[in-house]
């Protein structure tokens, strides 16, 4: 075990995987989804008020009579997806959770609602012309190693159809200016990352020269030990409007959040809306 510990405890390169299942852990997965339902906090999911208003504005910047067919990719527990139908779109949602997509499913059933929801790695995404409008929405698109970026946004450019939009929002560097690297450790009876007993070892790194940041968990309980990368990235507006243009986007618009709120340089996050040629 001390040898488990200490490999997990060193500090990784930068995007390399998580050492112990993250998204279908049982615990922690239940776990998230109760803070993608809390409609207070801006945890997994950003409060539901704000989500209202993203929603009210992608309504407006894609309206559902020029963009039917509209694909949410992280769509988690269809807080999103649920609106975007009531706004009158076709939805497809994609999430990589087993939970999350058990209760969208259970949700649109029992709301007779016609959105068909995916279990699957949005990396794996395979379309030709589908959609008319995509979104990834708190964050998810910087969780992705720069390679997975790049192939990501050629996947998302070849299931729009022409003319489609792709909305996205991402950190920017005024996220992390307050980001230091130090490490901490909590004794817990129970918690987000174990139901039982535990001790969780915290780590955090800058990785500067990238824009990247990382939040390491290890997780020592009386049976196992487990260890958690969480990766971030902050973007510049050169970088968006760079890597949008590279995978056959036309046009790139910036906003200070996925609300339409006007872009500043100031802001903590950066939201997108790239256009496919026609």
């Amino acid at each position: 075990m001390f040898e488990m510990l200490q490999k997990l405890l060193e500090r990784p390169a930068p995007y390399a995987p998580h050492p112990s299942n993250f998204w279908d852990d049982g615990h922690i997965s239940e776990e998230m989804l109760k803070s993608h339902l809390d409609a207070e906090q801006d945890g997994a999911t950003n409060n539901h008020a704000f989500v209202q208003k993203s929603v009210d504005w992608i309504a407006r910047t894609a309206p559902p009579e020029k963009y039917l067919d509209l694909l949410d990719l992280g769509c988690g527990p269809g807080i999103y997806a649920e609106r975007f139908h009531e706004k009158g779109y076709n939805v497809t949602g994609f999430d990589f959770s087993k939970r999350s997509i058990a209760y969208t499913r259970r949700s649109a059933q029992e709301k007779k609602l016609g959105i068909i929801y995916q279990l699957c790695d949005y990396l794996s995404l395979d379309y030709t012309e589908a959609f008319d409008a995509v979104t990834m929405i708190n964050c998810d698109f910087g969780v992705l190693s720069g390679k997975n970026r790049a192939a990501m946004l050629k996947k998302i450019n070849l299931a729009l159809k022409p003319g489609g939009l792709y909305i996205f929002d991402v950190f920017s560097l005024n996220h992390f200016q307050d980001f230091k690297e130090q490490k901490t450790w909590r004794q817990e009876v129970q918690g987000f990352w174990s139901p039982m007993p535990h001790l969780c070892l915290n780590a955090s790194y800058r990785y500067d020269s990238q824009h990247t940041f990382l939040r390491q968990h290890v997780v020592i309980t009386e049976k196992d030990v487990r260890g958690y990368y969480l990766w971030d990235h902050a973007f510049t507006p050169e970088e968006l409007r760079d890597a949008v243009q590279i995978s056959g986007f036309s046009a790139c618009d910036l906003y200070g959040n996925v609300a339409g709120a006007p872009y500043s340089s100031d802001g903590a996050t950066i939201a997108v809306c790239a256009k496919k040629g026609v």
